[in-house]
């Protein structure tokens, strides 16, 4: 050390490019969030999302929580009351099914016992994490509806529990779907691209993520921007999470789609006296009672008993005289999910994200991956039991519980599951379709897996994704983007000709007026298309699974399903169809933004987009009003399209805006580029979010 100070005294000149280098290189890390200040700061820009600048991983944990609140603080706090089981007592009656479900599930008890097996550092963040939250309701209790006061204060259980119930009990199994109720608009889905360097324009790997959920409640998505000391990154989670689910950085990102995955089994038990048949012989439940709390519209409150049984595969959910229904779910005993999402967020390479994904703590959705190495991967994730009999169609009904044999105790490792990194087509794709239809050529063959790992199809949306990835040779990021807000309905693409001509072979006149609103119509649902009203009320006339001619084959994945089987009887459902769009709208020709709409708070706008079967990209699902027009009530929501440049571009859009909390000028505010099918750059270095700065709040 004594010989550098003497060579600097002697010879200073040659340290001032090193010095320079030093402090530019300061600078710019300073600027671009990688070091953080002395203190913690919320940097909201004009768009409502929150960029977090945290001294530390519990300060900006903090913040977050903190930031939740200023946008979504009633909701949240509703959730978490849900999650507790307690919302019957907090808000009546209406709550009681919901609190049934999470105490039977034991989502409060488990989510405790999850607390306590953190490790001590995140146990530190999600401490933190709650307290922003009682921070802010303390501060701005003003802000806060009284009616979801009473969930205060917020501990960091019940953000366990809030996870708990989202992942476990909505996504992996709900309560509708046991008792096979459809739910219309609860579907979940989404869309996912990762584009490697020899399909990119510039060389560089390319993602996109575009989720597809209810507008509404636990599936709002939530964007920010999170920085502190080894962290940065931006991305979305849903309301209530304390850390990004889908996410990107300087170095890599990721998205999710819902995949198909089987995380959930019913099990017809037989009772004998008291308990259950099982290998011959009769077993007793594991009962319990619990006490439910149910306020009154007069301010009292009664209380009703639950009793909640356990077999050996779960608890019980149904009960008649001799028979009783069980239910199995995945990843009951895999509490770090948190955790994982936190690190892969934090991950600099493929092999650390990876590392990240192998703990196998998210209970299931497919993994889209890219990285500034130009590596892209497709991971079919989830905890899949490892069965001993049975496909995929057979796992889908009751199963008999009277035998071990059905029952399944352990999870396929990540090395069984379905994956491919770096394939020859530079192009990986999911739209909710399981992970064979990845990319074409086919990388990951179906037969090489258990037979109960994931069915085997390949819908519309899908073949849409996949056409479009595969037809060009070249992808800009503008391109990517443009794709992603194709309205193209693939099923009209692929039918429409065969209907066109046997209606003007054979159909009547009303019948040949609308082949000829079809014939001239441009296959979208955009705003003006004029003939995607009357295709889509044809579409609900007919029965997909036996329309088609050719079925769809695995050695023609993107040109099947094809031809009418019945042409005549399609004739006659068209002018059934025709009747009723001219009954309704006073013409065949009505346009697609008449009839469907945007809307979110007080904003209504004419729509594009639409739901499957229809084969859409841009997905967007509609409600049914009274005067036949049909309103936006889920679909694409945040989405990000991100190319791994140095430094990174990024545009992105949340559909419905970034807020809830009644006041916030965020309602709804970004539903007017959604109908332009615009997207907004992420702000992503600290000049330009000071650039485009609304409030700056400092802790």
């Amino acid at each position: 050390m004594s010989d550098l100070l003497l060579f600097f005294q002697r010879k200073p000149q040659r340290f001032i490019p090193l010095i320079i280098s030093f402090i530019f290189a300061v600078f710019l890390a300073t600027q671009s969030g990688v070091i953080s200040a002395t203190s913690t700061e919320i940097l909201w820009d004009t768009y409502g999302v929150p960029h977090i600048y945290g001294k530390n991983a519990q300060s900006a944990f903090q913040a977050f929580g903190w930031a939740q609140m200023q946008s979504h603080g009633n909701l949240l706090l509703r959730l978490y009351g849900q999650a507790r089981g307690q919302a019957a007592e907090y808000w009546g009656e209406d709550y009681l099914e919901s609190d049934r479900w999470v105490m039977t599930m034991g989502v409060p008890e488990r989510a405790r016992s999850w607390y306590k097996q953190q490790s001590p550092a995140f146990r530190s963040y999600l401490n933190a994490f709650a307290t922003g939250i009682n921070a802010y309701a303390q501060e701005h209790s003003d802000l806060i509806d009284d009616e979801v006061e009473v969930v205060l204060p917020v501990k960091p259980e019940d953000v366990l529990a809030h996870l708990h119930r989202v992942l476990h009990f909505t996504f992996v199994v709900n309560p509708g779907q046991v008792a096979g109720i459809s739910q219309p608009d609860e579907k979940a889905g989404s869309n996912g691209w990762a584009i490697a360097p020899s399909r990119s324009e510039n060389g560089h790997a390319m993602l996109l993520a575009n989720p597809h959920l209810p507008w509404s409640d636990l599936f709002l998505w939530y964007e920010a921007q999170m920085t502190a000391p080894g962290f940065h990154a931006y991305g979305a989670t849903l309301v209530g999470i304390p850390v990004l689910a889908i996410a990107f950085n300087d170095h890599l990102g990721w998205t999710h789609t819902v995949n198909t995955h089987d995380g959930w089994d019913a099990y017809n038990l037989e009772l004998i006296d008291n308990g259950y048949r099982f290998d011959g012989k009769v077993r007793p439940f594991e009962t319990k009672t619990l006490a439910l709390k149910i306020k009154q519209q007069d301010g009292t409150w009664k209380t009703e008993p639950l009793v909640v049984k356990h077999s050996v595969h779960g608890p019980v959910i149904s009960e008649t005289n001799n028979q009783a229904v069980a239910l199995l779910v995945v990843g009951l005993d895999e509490p770090k999910v948190l955790e994982q999402w936190w690190d892969m967020a934090r991950s600099q390479n493929l092999s650390q994200f990876e590392a990240a994904l192998k703990r196998l703590q998210l209970p299931m959705f497919t993994v889209i991956y890219a990285d500034k190495d130009g590596h892209i991967m497709h991971l079919f994730n989830g905890q899949v039991p490892i069965r001993k009999q049975g496909d995929f169609q057979y796992w889908q009904g009751m199963i008999p519980g009277n035998i071990s044999q059905t029952l399944w105790t352990k999870y396929h490792p990540y090395r069984d599951l379905p994956r491919i990194v770096d394939p020859k087509s530079g192009w990986l794709q999911n739209a909710n379709d399981p992970p064979w239809t990845a990319t074409f050529p086919t990388a990951i063959k179906a037969d090489k897996y258990p037979s109960y790992m994931a069915p085997r199809f390949m819908d519309f949306r899908a073949q849409s994704s996949a056409k479009m990835l595969f037809e060009d040779d070249k992808i800009s990021f503008d391109e990517m983007v443009a794709y992603k807000h194709s309205t193209l309905m693939e099923l009209a693409d692929r039918i429409l000709d065969d209907l066109i001509a046997a209606t003007q072979e054979q159909g009547s006149e009303l019948a040949k007026n609308a082949a000829n609103v079809l014939a001239a119509w441009d296959k979208q649902a955009n705003a003006d298309s004029k003939g995607a009203v009357l295709f889509t009320t044809w579409v609900q006339q007919i029965d997909l699974d036996t329309v088609f001619r050719i079925p769809w084959s695995e050695n023609q994945p993107l040109t099947t399903p094809d031809g009418l089987v019945n042409p005549q009887a399609a004739v006659a459902q068209l002018e059934t169809a025709a009747a009723q769009v001219q009954k309704t709208y006073g013409k065949l020709d009505v346009a697609w933004g008449e009839v469907f709409r945007l809307n979110y708070g007080d904003v209504s706008l004419p729509a594009n987009g639409g739901a499957d079967p229809l084969g859409v990209f841009r997905n967007l699902w509609f409600r049914r009003q009274s005067n036949g027009t049909f309103n936006s009530v889920g679909g694409d929501s945040f989405v990000a399209a991100v190319e791994f440049s140095q430094p990174v571009r990024a545009m992105v859009l949340n559909s419905y805006g970034n807020a809830t909390q009644p006041g916030s000028p965020h309602i709804g505010d970004q539903l007017q580029m959604f109908a332009k099918q615009q997207l907004r750059p992420a702000w992503l270095k600290r000049t330009d979010i000071l650039k485009h700065l609304e409030t700056r709040q400092a802790f």
